[in-house]
């Protein structure tokens, strides 16, 4: 289905996908076939008793469901030198990390060429079907996405975050100009390594080819949001840039600073049209499509987590299009959107049948079910994902719980949910990453009257109080009155429906929820500390629920408290 480089044919695209997905089955069992055919000499399925077989029965009878932590040692061994078949049939030569932000640490994940044809393979099937909606010229495409630094593991292998791998790919760079989109930016602002200095320079090539710019995207919401209130601090010292053909002193990373002087020279006019443009709007509605008349939507991913930031996004984006990203993972890319003019917050996925093989457990209370596989899903129900893929991943628990909304073809359509390892809980309680998104929604609905909204959450259980008690930590775009923030804490508590939650509040065996309101640039350090512990801000995703073992940002997060609220929503 891949299309050679360079010679991108949108309908071929959208051809090969309809055909591959109206017959899901075969193309699922092919795929698994593929891997194991591929994968046979591998010591980790060996030592199952696979030996060499190849059908779906021995495969599910003999190969564990897993998490990361039951294979690390196995990924461990190829990290430090193992050139063995350990989990794969050819060496391993790329190790990709994890964001770190889910358990506090970044995760050694096996990464392959079959991975980067995945990646590849993505990027063309939901541009074919956007750029059918929302056609683009020959332009750029003004990317906020920055390569973490690569470093060798013990073994001698490459090591670095997944987007980096693909960010250095040649593929990467051939694909985005099949697809008339390449990067406005150059590599060295890219690969910069000092963020703030390379977002500064983002958006410096942003107004550089303003007229050219077609599209702007990042991986994740958060990250587009965070480049835009940076604009509104720093404006006018680019305008000064523009105008004078200088760069600022605060871009010291030589690499960056020599490439953005080639592309810097005089230029009064434009200089003064940035000016006039920004000084005309109301309190920076619109900002982006002034900026970027010729920018036909706003590209990345904006389910899950990344809801939050969806009004701040629509703010700065006025009329032009959100359109959410593809569904992937560190580990590696599961579904496309097919469906681009769907509203943002009704995004689905549908599913690639041929980048691995795909199950699905079952999410219902206190129950153990099979996992089933790709076209036995059920409408309405919830499931977690499991993936198989071509990098050395043999039924392993992604952590993430979907639910299928419908299907397209005979492959599902998902709806990303939440990850499953993030709950709330303190005795019979239950709540998901996405029962506490609710509940803070609700909460900042009050916030409307006094124009505020929250830039930022997370969370956590404070078992020091007996009984023990959920912690709401908010930083606000202002300052809000104590009435309302009073309000807002009774309405967090409320508004967790979780029925172990809500019994447990009444007798007491949960204490009364605590917000606490955080100074202003609180999340800012939270994402400064992940990235000196070397994550990409590609895929910073600010942790919703903080445990013990994310001590550090637990520490950041109750050092910076400048107020706090306790709920009386239970009191008799």
């Amino acid at each position: 289905m891949l299309e050679k480089i360079g010679e991108f044919n949108m309908e071929k695209v959208i051809d090969d996908f309809e055909a591959m997905t109206s017959d899901a089955e075969r193309i699922q069992k092919e795929t698994l076939k593929k891997i194991l055919e591929q994968n046979r000499s591998a010591e980790y399925l060996q030592l199952l008793g696979l030996n060499g077989r190849t059908d779906l029965e021995t495969f599910k009878r003999v190969v564990p469901l897993v998490t990361h932590t039951d294979l690390d040692p196995y990924i461990q061994r190829i990290a430090d030198g193992d050139s063995s078949p350990v989990l794969t049939g050819k060496p391993i030569t790329t190790i990709s990390l994890s964001s770190g932000t889910t358990q506090g640490r970044s995760k050694f994940i096996p990464f392959n060429d079959e991975l980067m044809e995945n990646t590849m393979q993505i990027f063309q099937t939901s541009f074919a079907f956007r750029n059918r909606e929302f056609p683009i010229g020959n332009g750029k495409a003004l990317q906020f996405i920055y390569g973490s630094k690569q470093f060798q593991t013990k073994g001698g292998l490459a090591a670095g975050t997944a987007t980096t791998n693909v960010y250095r790919c040649s593929k990467f760079k051939e694909t985005m100009k099949a697809m008339q989109t390449p990067c406005c930016s150059p590599d060295e602002v890219i690969f910069g390594l000092e963020f703030h200095q390379s977002l500064y320079c983002h958006l410096l090539c942003g107004l550089l080819f303003s007229d050219e710019v077609q599209l702007v995207s990042s991986t994740f919401a958060h990250s587009i949001v965070q480049a835009f209130r940076t604009f509104e601090l720093l404006w006018e010292e680019l305008c000064a840039d523009i105008r004078d053909g200088s760069l600022s002193s605060r871009i010291t990373v030589p690499s960056i600073r020599a490439a953005m002087l080639k592309l810097l020279e005089p230029n009064p006019e434009l200089a003064d049209s940035v000016y006039r443009k920004c000084s005309g709007l109301s309190n920076w509605y619109g900002l982006i499509p002034a900026l970027f008349p010729n920018a036909k939507y706003i590209y990345g991913v904006m389910t899950g987590s990344m809801e939050l930031y969806l009004n701040k996004l629509r703010h700065y984006a006025a009329d032009l299009p959100l359109l959410s990203a593809d569904y992937g993972a560190s580990e590696g890319w599961i579904a496309a959107n097919v469906n681009p003019k769907v509203p943002t917050e009704m995004t689905t996925y549908v599913v690639l049948p041929n980048i691995g093989y795909f199950e699905f457990i079952p999410v219902r209370d206190g129950i153990d079910f099979k996992p089933v596989g790709l076209t036995e899903v059920k409408i309405g129900e919830e499931y977690e994902v499991v993936v198989t893929n071509f990098a050395g991943l043999y039924r392993y628990r992604l952590g993430d719980v979907v639910k299928v909304m419908g299907f397209h073809n005979s492959t599902p359509e998902l709806k990303f949910l939440c990850r499953s390892n993030l709950l709330l809980t303190i005795n019979i309680d239950k709540n998901t990453e996405k029962d506490l998104q609710i509940s803070v929604e609700e909460a900042a609905k009050l916030l409307a009257a006094e124009k505020l909204e929250v830039v930022d959450f997370s969370s956590h259980v404070d078992l020091s109080t007996n009984p023990g008690h959920y912690v709401i930590f908010w930083e606000l775009s202002g300052e809000a009155s104590q009435e309302v923030l009073n309000e807002c804490c009774n309405c967090l508590d409320k508004s967790f429906v979780d029925a172990g939650y809500r019994s447990s509040r009444k007798v007491n065996g949960i204490g009364p929820l605590e917000l606490r309101i955080l100074r202003k640039g609180t999340f800012q350090k939270v994402l400064n500390h992940y990235l000196a512990q070397g994550s990409a801000v590609n895929q910073f995703k600010t942790p919703r629920c903080v445990g013990v073992n994310n001590s550090k940002v637990l520490q950041i997060l109750c050092g910076n408290v400048v107020r706090s609220f306790t709920s009386t929503a239970y009191d008799i």
